[in-house]
């Protein structure tokens, strides 16, 4: 294992509260915990769960580490493996006042954690754009995204400066920002020899650049919430403090739990390995007071709006609460609110997801996608074929097997949680799992 860097501990000796338990704590093991999603309830056989999450409803500590990757539910999106710090933005979102549909981007969201957890607090109501820059990290977020199954989530590939044209156009935005990593030494032990001085010091100026990027596009008092991983108070307080000599804005106090620590400006909050169970994380909020002048006019793209979809046996006819469209030569559908912020983009985004892809219709009939498999709003899980846990995995594995059905296509489930889609040929079945989200080790059966 890297050592701590020397540069590191003198910095935290010198001047950082709780150095010797923060020290100390760097070096045992990391605790383990999920976040459950309140959209699929279910049993969670695989997991003991411990003790609760203080600032997290649906967070738990786990008694041991399981093999997520070898647990179907994992994969239903049932639970997402998220590190217990940053489950706090829950109790963040939940102290503000913003409106009843607020639209909320999280701007550095590979790959979702965060994302997921503000999807299950607004539980399709308003808009979640999460957005990543980097393309291979935009697919695993937008993967993580349709496993949570809500309706009203967008996903983009973009750097924060394309958005500077959304002229007040979110509520809230998440910045969890690129940062020098010091909270992940105990957990990434290999961040330990990346750290340098020179990085973490790039890595406060990237900050700023982001928040400045971004400005724009949040409302007259509207919010930023601004977290990072790191100790460092040069890409926390510090950066804070420039914030507010810039930019028109305030703090606005947030919830505070047993052993958190404030920072040394009295901003924001830490959670510090050996006061509190967790890894290293930051938070503080800002919100913005400066006027907006919006005289703008709006070109709504045209989409095609379906009038019916009742030839689509998967979808659930209990929910009449979305719409449906044609885009692409794909059906698509999504709440009111989040076709219309989509429509109204002023600039081309590169959209990685953009709504829930219900499939493609073909010569020889409709093609469902795994996006509506796997959303628990839309979903039709009654007709499913229930596969037992090795089979599950199997499917998962991308394998086929001795499977007994119609011919056509079929949703296939584990305890009731649906996975994707077969296409049964009569004495065989092709598996529709996409490729890229298979298992890839050895299930040893």
């Amino acid at each position: 294992m890297h050592k701590l860097p020397e540069k590191f501990i003198n910095r935290i000796k010198n001047g950082f509260p709780n150095a010797d338990e923060l020290l100390t704590a760097l070096n045992e093991t990391s605790p383990i915990s999920v976040r459950l999603n309140p959209g699929k309830p279910n049993s969670l056989n695989k997991l003991e769960l411990d003790e609760e999450v203080l600032w997290c409803e649906n967070g738990f500590y786990l008694k041991t580490r399981p093999k997520f990757t070898l647990d179907p539910l994992f994969h239903a999106g049932c639970y997402y493996p998220q590190e217990a710090g940053s489950m706090y933005i829950e109790s963040v979102v939940k102290s503000l006042n913003f409106p009843d549909s607020p639209a909320i981007l999280d701007l550095c969201a590979a790959p979702g954690g965060k994302s997921t957890l503000l999807a299950g607090f607004l539980n399709n109501n308003g808009i979640l754009v999460s957005n990543e820059v980097i393309r291979s990290r935009a697919n695993i977020l937008a993967e993580n995204i349709t496993k949570a199954g809500y309706a009203n989530c967008l996903v983009t590939n973009n750097d924060p400066k394309d958005f500077q044209n959304l002229k007040g156009a979110f509520d809230v935005v998440l910045i969890d920002a690129p940062c020098s990593g010091e909270g992940m030494f105990r957990k990434d032990p290999k961040s330990r020899g990346e750290w340098s001085e020179e990085n973490a010091n790039l890595c406060s100026a990237r900050q700023k650049r982001i928040l400045m990027d971004i400005w724009d596009s949040v409302k007259e008092n509207g919010y930023i919430i601004y977290s990072t991983c790191t100790f460092n108070p040069d890409e926390n307080e510090n950066n804070i403090e420039w914030f507010l000599k810039e930019l028109d804005c305030e703090v606005v106090p947030i919830p505070r739990f047993e052993n958190m620590l404030p920072d040394s400006k009295g901003y924001g909050f830490y959670f510090v390995p050996g006061l509190i169970k967790s890894e290293g994380f930051y938070c503080c909020v800002l919100q913005k007071k400066e006027l907006l002048n919006l005289k703008h006019k709006v070109k709504l793209e045209n989409i095609s709006i379906l009038k019916s979809i009742d030839y689509i046996s998967f979808i659930s006819k209990k929910e009449n609460s979305l719409i449906y469209w044609n885009h692409d030569n794909f059906l698509y559908s999504s709440t009111p609110k989040t076709l219309e912020f989509y429509q109204q983009s002023l600039i081309k985004l590169n959209w990685i997801k953009k709504g829930v892809k219900l499939g493609e219709n073909h010569k020889k009939g409709f093609q469902p996608d795994i996006e509506l498999a796997l959303n628990s709003t839309l979903i039709n899980s009654e007709i499913c074929i229930e596969l037992n846990e090795q089979d599950a995995l199997k499917y998962l594995h991308g394998d086929t097997f001795p499977l007994d059905a119609p011919s056509g296509i079929h949703l296939v489930c584990y305890q009731k949680q649906p996975l994707g889609f077969i296409k049964h040929l009569g004495n065989r079945f092709n598996n529709l799992y996409p490729k890229e989200w298979r298992i890839r080790m050895d299930l040893g059966f």
